[in-house]
């Protein structure tokens, strides 16, 4: 009888610990004289499957809302997102893209085959003006990557004359001939892509020198001052860092860096976008952490050369690289996008927004249609991702007064490997509202988090949150809402700290005032 209610006993402890909720614990400051730049949160478009043509651009018989071609749903969505910059023509494309081929009259454009995505016809007919046009309607800034791969030092220069001298010149009658008298003033400017790739495959060295070669012809022309961004290393190629850091320095405004979250770690078969058990969503998460260290390495090199942080780091390729989904071409890497993608969107922002001393802009990968999207479209039809209400979900963050937090958080634990289970952001903006974005990777367990807020003053707390039934969740043409924002009533202001209850596999945003 004795060892019956023991075990009892035992039982009824061991049922508690489980069910005993984790807590984690967080310390924000108002110590920081850093500001979370808007940049971070730019998108990236290039001349691949049905990003720009069928996504943006669209056929003049399509019955949806349009400027010329522009299809404004898509740029009414991303208004409301408040996207930044917009990076364009590519990606690899773009060391293949001759811009002289996308101006003038659209019926005597040359066509060209896209080698790189799918080998298929581009006939040219979204180019310079078309892209600035579309930065225009949504309010963002262009991002332009210029050839360096296949192109030569004059048809750059010639291309920044054209667009930013208000001059006379050969390059300036041209614009003007061609519908635009005002020059546009387009300031960031990327020196080639990826050139130890699709680029050119070039060594460190070889390419520093190109790229100081290539810049010294990237005028600045009056009210026009580039900001010029170097092609940086792919993922942890910390040598090639510290061949631009040491070659070029501070002639450089920044250096990109190149990171794909992969599913399995394997480049041959990725991963399903939306068919993947808890096992591939754990390693999902381990490879989207390692963006961390990627940026702690990348950044300390840096630092050796440029301790005042001068050069930026450009986050300009970022994101989750799925299969792509049965049935589509696998040139045009078409995925769909769980809320798993939700979760790696998040926790990669907060990662660049605590890192904004030396990450000053960021561009996911792709804007529509194209990997890790934020928006969908077939025909006529088009839907927001999980991804995409991230970036409405984080938009408060833009230019707004980086606050550091001290987090100390439970692992979420898997087969024996664990990863912290909770990340976190802050902000103050300029009206003085508070902003602080949570993440808990947890698939099964909410997480108690208590805050301090020491030296910032508010009164009341609000929320929005980011979650789901299950991290496979998408959103359809069928069922375009079934993974969305909605109001978040867990946290409160309890006696000065800011208590949180954190769902599992959620993203939350709180406003407090």
């Amino acid at each position: 009888m004795r060892t019956n209610v023991f075990l009892s006993v035992v039982l009824t402890i061991l049922c508690l610990n489980a069910s005993a909720q984790k807590t984690a614990t967080a310390d924000v400051s108002s110590d920081s004289k850093l500001t979370v730049s808007r940049f971070i949160y730019g998108q990236f478009a290039e001349h691949l499957g049905h990003g720009i043509y069928g996504g943006f651009w669209v056929d003049q018989s399509l019955p949806v809302e349009k400027q010329d071609r522009i299809r404004l749903d898509v740029v009414n969505a991303l208004k409301k997102i408040k996207i930044p910059d917009l990076r364009w023509p590519g990606g690899c494309f773009a060391d293949e893209y001759h811009w002289r081929d996308g101006i003038g009259p659209r019926e005597q454009r040359p066509k060209m085959v896209n080698t790189n995505w799918g080998n298929v016809t581009d006939d040219n007919s979204f180019g310079t003006h078309e892209f600035l046009e579309l930065c225009k309607l949504i309010g963002c800034e262009p991002y332009i990557a210029g050839n360096v791969g296949s192109g030569t030092v004059e048809e750059m220069s010639k291309w920044i004359e054209y667009l930013n001298l208000d001059g006379e010149s050969t390059m300036t009658q041209l614009r003007k001939q061609n519908g635009h008298p005002e020059p546009y003033k387009v300031t960031f400017w990327g020196v080639g892509n990826e050139s130890w790739g699709c680029g050119g495959n070039m060594t460190p060295g070889f390419y520093a020198d190109q790229y100081k070669r290539y810049a010294t012809y990237a005028r600045n022309y009056p009210g026009a001052r580039l900001k010029k961004i170097a092609s940086g290393p792919n993922a942890d190629d910390y040598n090639w860092t510290e061949v631009c850091m040491k070659n070029i320095g501070t002639g450089m405004w920044g250096l990109s860096l190149h990171y794909y979250t992969i599913p399995t770690g394997n480049w041959e078969k990725k991963g399903s976008a939306t068919s993947f058990d808890e096992r591939e969503y754990f390693s999902t998460m381990v490879n989207s952490l390692k963006m961390e260290e990627l940026i702690n390495k990348h950044s300390a090199i840096m630092d050796k050369y440029d301790p005042e942080k001068r050069v930026a780091l450009v986050v300009d390729e970022w994101g989750v690289w799925t299969d792509v989904e049965p049935g589509t071409n696998p040139g045009f890497l078409y995925q769909q996008n769980s809320l798993r993608d939700a979760l790696i969107a998040a926790t990669n922002l907060n990662i660049f927004n605590n890192h904004c001393d030396r990450v000053k802009m960021a561009n996911l990968a792709q804007t529509v249609n194209v990997l890790q999207s934020l928006i969908l479209t077939d025909k006529d039809k088009m839907l927001l991702t999980p991804t995409y209400h991230i970036f409405d979900l984080y938009k408060v963050h833009q230019d707004a007064k980086y606050l550091p937090v001290k987090l100390n958080t439970p692992d979420y634990e898997f087969d024996g490997k664990k990863v912290p289970a909770v990340n976190i952001s802050a902000s103050q903006d300029s009206s003085g509202k508070i902003h602080v974005s949570l993440v808990n990777l947890d698939p099964h367990n909410s997480i108690a988090v208590s805050t301090n807020l020491d030296g910032l003053k508010w009164n009341k707390v609000s929320g929005q949150i980011l979650t789901s039934a299950n991290l496979t969740d998408v959103n359809t043409f069928q069922q375009p809402d079934k993974v969305r924002i909605a109001n978040f009533n867990g946290a409160k202001n309890d006696g000065r700290k800011l208590v949180i209850d954190l769902p599992a596999k959620s993203v939350v945003t709180l406003e407090l005032n």
